[in-house]
């Protein structure tokens, strides 16, 4: 029998069958025999004691098994392991670690001498040891993958006390008769550094803007009445004296009304647009009949110029009705004004996309150059002057900020001449 032993192994033999001698059954004794050309076999032993009728033992049977191709699988399940960029720990039901891999010692400065055996609380802070027991009794009793990004955030104990971020994935696996869990964790710290302060900045972000648009709204609010007075005594100084002073001075009443009025269709569109973002209430807005409301209110304008506006069936869709309504105001009703000449026309439509309803409203007028495409969603950019085409330079601001707070995007395709094409989208 000895001559199966390599010389190492040869205390092995009185070892075990001291134990059997014991009345001991050896199960599962992991070790090396040696084949007749020399090869040494791995081999998982089994020895149970053989008894006689008085129950004494008088001799022990062996049953052998060659796990060499288990220890080559696990071989190259460590060298694998070794190369992960994720710390890897594996444990078994107890919640003993088992194995670990190099990037385990760097990220939780043990060696994995002092980590083989140990529980694997040891590598989290002391307040969420006692349920954690809890929470690995229950992945055992129901295994199963479970990968990084769904919940599993934890903090990790390094060996000189310091706490930090860490995600972790769980796969169950099993390895010689045992279940084990493999638990891949990630030092997530500097990212939840970056998020934290993303957070903050976004908080920071969201208080600035609600300040910028009460000031907005405050400042439009109280203007009006002011200026109200003013347009209303200009208006009467025309009317009364209108003619009755020099050229000069009526020009000067026309500029002073003419400011006004300005100032006043500034003002107004400096409240609309504060108030934006503010119609959180979404509900669902039949498009048709919304058209039907934007023409009435265009009425005199359509009328004026003899206008066309024809549509393809909308859709109902989910927001705001008083925003859409602007929006759609403003996008028919540049397409009215930048169209000279009698008759203009413009043609709304809609189709279902990727990303929801893709609305457009076609003109015929003097189109835009690809240089100022972007520019014109910008508050109080105009291409145009005053005496050209009226108007205040917001309304496109307003849809742009109109269509964001529907979750959606606007832009435009155009040529100079060829007339503007304007798209937004609506999600679903």
């Amino acid at each position: 029998m000895r001559i199966l032993f390599p010389p190492e192994k040869q205390h092995e033999e009185e070892q075990l069958l001291a134990r059997v001698r014991q009345g001991e059954q050896v199960q599962h004794f992991e070790t090396q025999r040696l084949a007749k050309d020399g090869r040494r076999i791995d081999m998982s032993l089994t020895i149970s004691p053989i008894r006689d009728a008085q129950g004494h033992v008088v001799g022990a049977s062996t049953i052998g098994r060659d796990i060499g191709e288990r220890k080559r699988a696990e071989q190259r399940f460590r060298s694998l392991l070794e190369t992960a960029p994720d710390a890897m720990v594996i444990i078994d039901r107890e919640g003993h670690i088992a194995l670990v891999n190099a990037q385990t010692e760097r990220l939780f400065g043990y060696p994995r001498e002092q980590l083989i055996g140990r529980p694997v609380e040891m590598l989290m802070p002391a307040p969420l040891r006692a349920r954690h027991a809890g929470h690995r009794q229950g992945y055992f009793h129901d295994p199963r993958v479970r990968p990084m990004g769904v919940g599993l955030e934890l903090m990790g104990l390094r060996s000189d006390g310091s706490e930090f971020a860490i995600e972790i994935s769980l796969s169950p696996m099993e390895s010689g008769g045992g279940e084990y869990a493999t638990a891949a964790v990630r030092d997530i710290s500097e990212r939840k550094a970056v998020e934290n302060r993303l957070a903050q900045y976004a908080e920071e972000l969201s208080r600035s803007n609600q300040e910028l648009r009460q000031f907005a709204y405050v400042a439009s609010h109280d203007l009006r009445a002011p200026l109200r007075g003013v347009v209303g005594f200009a208006q009467l100084l025309k009317k009364r004296y209108g003619g009755q002073l020099d050229g000069e001075a009526d020009e000067y009443l026309d500029y002073l009304v003419d400011s006004s009025m300005h100032m006043q269709s500034l003002i107004d569109g400096l409240l609309a647009f504060s108030k934006v973002g503010q119609d959180s209430g979404f509900t669902q807005v039949d498009c048709e009949r919304l058209l039907k409301q934007v023409e009435t209110q265009l009425r005199a304008a359509i009328e004026e110029r003899g206008a066309l506006v024809t549509h393809d069936p909308l859709p109902v869709v989910r927001g705001s009705e008083l925003e859409l309504n602007q929006l759609l105001q403003n996008l028919i009703g540049n397409g009215l004004k930048f169209q000279p000449g009698a008759q203009p026309k413009v043609h709304i439509s809609a189709r279902h996309t990727a990303e929801g309803w893709c609305f457009s409203v076609r003109d015929q007028g003097i189109g835009i150059a690809p240089e100022h495409r972007e520019r014109i969603f910008e508050i109080f950019q105009r291409l145009h002057s005053s005496e050209d085409y009226e108007g205040t330079g917001i309304g496109l601001a307003l849809c742009q900020k109109i269509v964001r707070h529907h979750g959606g995007r606007i832009w435009v395709e155009s040529e100079p001449g060829q007339g503007s094409t304007f798209y937004f989208t609506l999600k679903d």
